[in-house]
């Protein structure tokens, strides 16, 4: 088998995980359980989509092993494919039209990006600096698109969660990569940029966690097409990846961008479903936006 076949299987176990994690988190959002870290560590729910976002991750990070950002991020679309009618099956509906639309829409733009985007195994890696730099660049974005306290501002959410899963994923190719090669694991590099790593990782999770709280779809949606084009953008400009087949690639790349906006666009115009039965929670947390459980309107990987 060779790598990009190997890093392709273990995409597609990985989106399978992630999307079972999504669903689990978006019930949790949906019954009020995230209004408060305590209660999410106090619940074994929330943990057992943690386990299952931390086993998903495993397997995206072998797959960045074996094939390049370019190449694994945009298959992190398989998540919403199976994520939404998991969903709606946990909801005791069908899948409404327009969901499987925009769902459609979403993945066969990002197949268009996929297309041109398929290559050698990666090579290069981040310099401790160029991991610095990126974990700054990210995080300063993730601050302002998370700043503004508004219960409906799922959507920033959820673009702050998959531009903290691309950070991670190109901050562990680079543990990967260096460490297949036989590396040192314990030299300054490789240590610190795994700790960037779980930092970004944790800090998708709840960024994708709070995102849940108006649904599945469109969230999920925006998470699973910020983290692949931020990815490629560092996998572009720091790893030497480049897209494949000169013009027809980038024209090809245009049109699955578009294809996705408008998958996501159709997803946000899906009506959230009915909120379930809140659960106990203590307080908000000191600064954390209230939020309406009952809001049909478009909240938000998609994050961790």
């Amino acid at each position: 088998m060779n790598a990009t076949a190997l890093a392709v299987g273990l995409c597609l176990a990985s989106a399978v995980a992630y999307a079972s994690a999504a669903v689990a988190q978006e019930r949790l959002a949906r019954a009020a359980v995230a209004r408060t870290a305590g209660a999410l560590l106090g619940n074994s729910a929330w943990w057992w989509s943690a386990g299952l976002n931390a086993a998903a991750a495993l397997l995206h990070a072998a797959a960045l092993r074996y094939g390049p950002l370019t190449l694994v991020q945009p298959l992190g679309a398989l998540t919403l494919v199976a994520a939404v009618p998991l969903g709606a099956r946990g909801a005791g509906r069908r899948v409404a039209t327009t969901e499987w639309r925009g769902t459609l829409a979403t993945v066969a733009g990002l197949g268009l990006l996929l297309l041109p985007a398929s290559g050698p195994a990666p090579d290069d890696t981040l310099t401790l600096a160029e991991a610095l730099a990126v974990s700054g660049a990210t995080a300063a974005v993730i601050l302002l698109l998370t700043a503004v306290k508004d219960p409906r501002s799922g959507l920033r959410h959820a673009t702050a969660s998959g531009l903290a899963s691309a950070a991670a994923s190109a901050l562990t190719q680079t543990v990967a990569v260096a460490g297949g090669r036989g590396g040192s694991l314990l030299s300054v590099r490789v240590i610190g940029v795994a700790l960037l790593v779980v930092v970004f990782a944790v800090g998708g999770l709840l960024l994708s966690q709070r995102a849940y709280r108006g649904g599945l779809g469109a969230p999920l949606a925006v998470v699973n097409l910020a983290n692949p084009l931020a990815a490629a953008a560092i996998g572009m400009v720091l790893l030497g990846q480049r897209l494949q087949g000169g013009a027809l690639g980038v024209l090809l790349a245009v049109a699955g961008a578009f294809a996705a906006a408008r998958g996501v666009l159709l997803l946000t115009r899906t009506p959230a479903p009915p909120t379930a039965r809140a659960l106990p929670a203590a307080p908000d947390l000191p600064g954390a936006p209230t939020t309406q459980t009952g809001s049909t309107g478009p909240v938000n990987r998609v994050a961790a």
